[in-house]
């Protein structure tokens, strides 16, 4: 099964060559429509853009049970392959013709759209039902990632939280106890793990022999800083539409970070090459399958498919690296309708039902174990892994939500062209080791200061 943020970074790099322009849409106000009225007034067809892959397109068997409670209204469903859905919204907004509901499911962020003015504001329609969705069973911090002065531009269907992923046989044959799950232990360190690396690392040339105690190329290169305590966006960023004013990517600290991540690879060797890495995944594209990775932190799609496998998984809270406050990525994909929904009323009661607990039940068997974000479905996500300790698995989701923060690529504006340039820089210096960190990280400060010094004169 594909699952769109386990491509995120290989497919950024195939498809970045140019920059999205996403054109901003005009608007129907919340309770304009031009339809027939239907049951509680609502009618007409909704359509809904989303990617061609199986943990996406399953909405179309929801459908019918949709239209029991509006019978009236037609969901279209438009879907396009992940290198391509950025155009094809495109596409449709330059035809007229713009889909009604939709997510930031393509290289753009949900920063981007908003700040292109495509959103609608859901508040008026939410306050007219008396809508909570914390009280629906999706928790306030999550609720609010999408919410900006007080008004909610989109409401999460799935909530990834980051997970550290672990191999329990290989941990057993190393005689070394399995790590916490619970984000409040304080012994679960950054230190612990790497000695707990060391020792599961078995270094050969024959790759029938060879383990690796941990791979980390997790998150974004912009956000790993991040973890350990170090920023490279100024703190203005996350008040002014996602807009940094500066970066700090020469910075001693950030600095600091990159080259430890690169030591993992070619000074403690715990962690295998990219290349390595790449042929590791095969067919599937995901390493920790190959049952050679000892740790390994991603989002939590990296479960998908672990009922399959011929070891047993653990999973265990991210280690503290010295960010007190910050220790998960979060990858929350929300449903948003744009401003030109011919039917924002149906489109919007189209989402509210996407949120439902049965309905975030049933997506969780028709997509292959998408996550939820209504915690009423919680359990029933659980149960979809049984080979994992639901324990575990909550207070790894518990945890990964009081400590996590949304990712960059969501919330800074332009972030695809930001990715190009800090990726490009950091390569030689996290995936092939010709460089250190204090080598490369000038470039990375220039082009990037440069960058968003002709963004901001725009």
């Amino acid at each position: 099964m594909v699952k769109s943020k386990k491509f995120l970074s290989a497919l950024l790099s195939v498809c970045m060559c140019s920059t999205l322009l996403l054109s901003s849409c005009g608007g129907n106000s919340p309770g304009s429509s031009d339809t027939a009225q239907g049951k509680d007034g609502v009618s007409g067809k909704v359509t809904y853009l989303t990617l061609n892959q199986e943990d996406r397109d399953y909405v179309t068997k929801l459908t019918p049970d949709f239209n029991q409670k509006f019978p009236d209204v037609k969901i279209e469903v438009v879907t396009a392959p992940y290198d391509q859905f950025d155009q094809k919204l495109q596409t449709m907004i330059a035809g007229n013709t713009p889909p009604d509901v939709t997510s930031h499911f393509g290289q753009a962020g949900f920063m981007e759209y908003y700040n292109k003015g495509m959103l609608l504001d859901l508040t008026p329609m939410m306050e007219a039902d008396k809508y909570d969705p914390v009280a629906v069973g999706i928790p306030k911090e999550i609720a609010d990632i999408y919410k900006i002065e007080d008004k909610y531009y989109g409401l999460p269907l799935n909530t990834y939280v980051s997970v550290l992923a672990y191999n329990q046989d290989l941990f057993d044959r190393a005689n070394i106890p399995y790590p916490t799950a619970d984000y409040e232990d304080k012994s679960w360190t950054w230190d612990k793990m790497l000695e707990y690396a060391k020792k599961l690392t078995v270094n050969s040339d024959n790759m029938e022999a060879a383990t690796y105690g941990l791979e980390w190329f997790w998150a974004e290169p912009d956000m790993r800083p991040l973890y350990f305590g170090a920023k490279v966006y100024s703190d203005d960023t996350w008040t002014n539409g996602g807009n940094p004013s500066e970066v700090y990517f020469n910075s001693p600290e950030v600095i600091n970070v990159y080259q430890k991540l690169s030591d993992l690879v070619f000074k403690d060797r715990v962690s295998p090459t990219d290349s390595i890495v790449q042929g590791l995944g095969g067919q599937s594209g995901e390493s920790f399958t190959s049952g050679k990775i000892a740790m390994k932190p991603a989002g939590a799609w990296i479960l998908s498919g672990t009922n399959e496998l011929p070891f047993k998984v653990g999973i265990a809270a991210i280690p503290n690296a010295g960010n007190d406050k910050i220790r998960d990525v979060l990858y929350v994909d929300p449903l948003f309708i744009l401003k030109g929904s011919k039917n924002p009323r149906a489109a919007y009661e189209w989402i509210k039902f996407n949120l439902e607990p049965e309905i975030q039940e049933k997506m969780i068997d028709l997509s292959g174990g998408n996550p939820p974000s209504n915690m009423k479905a919680f359990e029933k996500y659980c149960s979809f892994f049984p080979n994992i300790d639901p324990k575990d698995l909550k207070m790894v989701y518990d945890g990964g939500i009081k400590y996590g923060t949304e990712s960059y690529n969501h919330l800074v504006n332009n972030y695809s062209q930001i990715w190009t340039i800090v990726k490009n820089e950091t390569d030689p210096c996290l995936l092939t080791g010709k460089s250190t960190a204090a080598d490369v990280a000038p470039a990375v400060q220039e082009k990037v200061t440069k960058l968003l010094k002709d963004m901001n004169s725009k």
